[in-house]
């Protein structure tokens, strides 16, 4: 019954949206349209709806966007590293200034509001929860059951809720307070806008894509009519939008929406702000996956000047935008300047980090990368170039190898002889470092192949020896295999890829004629293509489970 409820209430939201989603974008929600005229009292009511950040953290990229609503034009305060989570405060004013209600039971829902801000902010979330509980039954008796304080503690208690993955329990009171909003201050007010938008990022951070859909479309509609069109917060929902439509599938709409959320932040000078650093990276990234590379180089260009003008190269920012920006033209071909590039962000990283941080040795792979295909343009004309190109890049993996190596310590036994689990930011890094190694194993096995063809080419009778590139990729299969390495890593999709990738390689080495005649090769050729089928198979279901 209660799930029914909830449909209905959602099909609701949905019936309030006039708009198809055939049209142009730009059509629909680019219309000129009369700006709301400010008031003072209108904005101050916006407050109680604050920031609540869900993050996206991409290998490699440093990006970062929040599904829930921001009100703040302030973009100067948001952290490219921060992934906080804040809730709204639960301040609110009527509509009319004589309506002030105060009470012993409003008096109660302030201090538990605030207590439960405060314990929220410290992580305490259970602590938290009572305090929520309490305010939200205060905000009833006090107010009166239909009053936007009401919705607000709903909000607060949703969000609770969130944090802590009861998606069950937070998605009734995402409503509810959607509901008295609508009731008390009408369905196109734009405190409604504000909580749709944030249950938009509730079924976002689900991957519910319609319901998401729709609660954004219907949020744009509304602040278009009252913030007007070149505000911050309707290009946030408008950022957001896209990036449902996106995962949807819709690739073209989510890049015409996500392009326009940029240049209303940009017209209004906040080009240079964080917040749409971080937004033009994701659709940097979005161009690269379309094979939009030279749009996409155009864009982490204008990024890098961005932040070499605001933060300057001891930033490790402009760093990781440096880095983005060397594997683009590397792709596109320009290997000079990608090598250049990553010279230089070895260099800052070196400086700024410790000699066997996870980062150093991920830019030591990603330089070898560049130097073995330098190598193998070589190869025809100057084998010896060739070969010195190659024990370059040799040395770069031998290193990356060397710092991944350091950095992977899942399960393994600390000074007091126990095994400990890695949270947080240290699983991140041990995550990186496996990708890292794996990636390295791979290449340095390639690099042995390529080693022993030139020697074959010079020399001309050097054998066949493929024993050191068949050393390390069977390397980089076994260390999947390592006792103690979390099982949601082992399963993320860049990790299977690798491996893959890895039992390939290997397949390709025993396939090699001076050796496949082999009864024993022969077998485990078999059951490498069996375990290679099947997880491209595996690969293949994740994909069409991401855009269903």
């Amino acid at each position: 019954m209660a799930s029914g409820i909830l449909r209905l209430r959602l099909a609701g939201l949905a019936r309030r949206i006039s708009l198809p989603l055939s049209e142009k974008w730009r059509q629909v929600y680019g219309s000129k349209l009369t700006h709301f005229a400010e008031d003072k009292d209108q904005w101050g009511i916006l407050q109680w709806f604050s920031v609540s950040g869900y993050t996206a953290m991409m290998l490699g990229v440093g990006l970062e966007y929040a599904l829930a609503e921001d009100v703040s034009t302030n973009e100067n305060n948001v952290d490219m590293d921060d992934s906080s989570a804040n809730i709204s405060d639960g301040s609110l004013r009527t509509i009319d200034p004589g309506e002030v209600i105060s009470n012993v039971h409003t008096a109660r829902w302030r201090v538990f509001t605030n207590k439960g801000q405060e314990l929220f902010s410290e992580g305490k979330l259970d602590e938290a929860e009572k305090y929520f509980l309490s305010a939200l039954d205060e905000a009833k008796k006090g107010f009166g059951v239909l009053d936007p304080h009401v919705a607000s503690a709903c909000h607060n208690l949703a969000e609770l809720y969130r944090m802590k993955r009861m998606f069950a329990k937070a998605e009734p009171l995402y409503l509810q307070a959607i509901e008295l909003l609508e009731l008390s201050l009408g369905p196109e007010d734009v405190r409604v806008g504000f909580a749709l938008h944030n249950l938009g990022g509730f079924y976002l951070l689900q991957r519910q894509l319609e319901q998401a859909r729709t609660c954004y479309e219907r949020a744009l509609k509304i602040k278009r009519r009252i913030l007007g069109l070149n505000h911050p917060d309707y290009a946030n929902t408008m950022f957001h939008l896209g990036e449902v439509l996106r995962l949807q599938g819709n690739v073209g709409d989510a890049e015409v929406l996500i392009r326009d959320s940029i240049r209303i932040l940009e017209e209004g000078r906040l080009g240079q702000s964080q917040l749409t650093i971080r937004r033009m990276g994701h659709l940097a990234k979005m161009l690269l996956e379309s094979n939009q590379l030279q749009e996409a180089e155009n864009l982490q260009r204008k990024i890098l000047h961005v932040l070499e003008v605001t933060k300057g190269w001891d930033s490790l920012n402009t760093v990781a935008a440096a880095e983005q920006l060397a594997i683009t033209v590397q792709a596109l071909g320009n290997l000079n300047e990608a090598q250049e590039l990553l010279e230089r962000c070895l260099q800052v990283r070196q400086d700024l980090l410790q000699k066997n941080d996870i980062q150093v040795g991920a830019t030591m792979l990603n330089l070898a990368k560049v130097v073995m295909l330098k190598a193998s343009r070589h190869r025809s004309l100057n084998a010896s170039e060739a070969m010195l190109e190659l024990n370059n890049a040799k040395e770069l993996l031998n290193d990356a190898i060397r710092i991944a190596g350091v950095e992977m310590q899942f399960g393994e036994k600390a000074d007091d002889g126990l095994v400990h689990n890695i949270p947080g930011k240290e699983e991140e890094k041990g995550h990186v470092a496996l990708l890292t190694m794996m990636q390295s194993l791979n290449a340095l096995g390639k690099i042995e192949i390529t080693i022993l063809e030139l020697h074959q080419a010079i020399e001309k009778d050097s054998g066949d020896d493929i024993s050191k590139a068949e050393e390390a990729v069977r390397q980089c299969i076994s260390i999947v295999k390592k006792p103690g390495i979390p099982e949601q890593i082992l399963k993320a999709v860049p990790i299977r890829k690798e491996y893959l990738s890895c039992l390939q390689h290997l397949t390709g080495l025993l396939s090699r004629s001076s050796i496949k005649r082999d009864k024993l090769v022969k077998q485990e050729l078999q059951q490498l293509n069996k375990e290679i089928r099947q997880i491209e198979a595996e690969l293949g279901q994740k994909q069409k489970r991401h855009f269903s």
